[in-house]
């Protein structure tokens, strides 16, 4: 007796193709839903996030420009300008950094620094030897070659210790660090003991520091000496007057804070 052959039912349902179609058309719609929602960008709010990456300081100073829900609400206002000041320029605010106040104690102190070293140059008769200016590292003392050196030399000479000694009394009643630079002009030095400038530069102002601490009881690390050779003339080295004027030790009185910062 033959067996008979079980019909196997057709399943019921979609075709196989319909679920790829679906997914595609699925990933369609998302793709339309992102153009959608990137093309309804507010202008004005996406300018005012640039503006904040560009400007350090309004992380600090300035409101976010991103609202925190309702995004659409106040929108005219924004646009405008008004109740909000994330669109205004931070350099027209005044003190609203610390670093402002820091800089105006520095800049008083610097006052007085230059005070008090003018008045005591003017004291002690140094005004027509020694020249006084002001700068954003400190106090700046400039000596000429003639006033302590023999040219091409570095050995100080008599006559200008008693100038370096009122210095020396000066520096007791400062706290400051100071920095002896020399300079030369830019006429060559060859010899035994100065290949270069930039030897002689820094023998000069070695023997400078090496005066200030013998004769007297100053800390030594507060001091520092660098030789720049020719390479930062006060004025141009066309003719014998501006080589002597560039033939010179500068004695920088450091402002505290300063000296502070280099240290660090």
């Amino acid at each position: 007796m033959k067996r008979r052959r079980l019909r196997q039912n057709d399943s019921s349902g979609a075709p196989k193709w319909m679920v790829t179609y679906s997914d595609l058309v699925t990933l369609i719609l998302v793709f339309f839903i992102l153009l959608f929602s990137m093309s309804q960008i507010d202008m004005v709010k996406f300018d005012a996030i640039s503006e904040s990456f560009r400007n350090r300081m309004i992380f600090d100073f300035y409101p976010s420009p991103v609202p925190m829900e309702n995004p659409t609400e106040h929108t005219r206002d924004e646009e405008s300008g008004q109740d909000t000041n994330e669109f205004e320029d931070p350099t027209q605010l005044e003190n609203i950094n610390d670093r402002d106040d820091q800089s105006g104690d520095e800049q008083d102190t610097l006052d007085d620094l230059m005070e008090q070293v003018e008045e005591y140059l003017q004291q002690h008769n140094l005004n027509d030897v020694i020249s006084a200016s002001r700068t954003d590292r400190g106090v700046v003392l400039v000596l000429q070659e003639s006033l302590l050196f023999e040219t091409g030399e570095a050995d100080i000479l008599d006559s200008g210790k008693p100038f370096l000694d009122k210095i020396g009394t000066l520096f007791t009643n400062l706290p400051n660090h100071v920095s002896v630079e020399g300079h030369t002009d830019d006429r060559p030095i060859s010899s035994y003991q100065y290949p270069s400038n930039w030897e002689l530069s820094s023998a000069r102002a070695s023997s400078v520091i090496r005066y200030l601490i013998n004769d007297n009881d100053f800390d030594e690390s507060r001091f520092s000496s660098v030789g720049y050779g020719d390479t930062r003339p006060a004025v141009p080295n066309t003719s014998e007057a501006n080589w002597r004027q560039n033939r010179r030790v500068e004695i920088v009185i450091m402002e505290m804070n300063q000296q502070h910062e280099e240290q660090a």
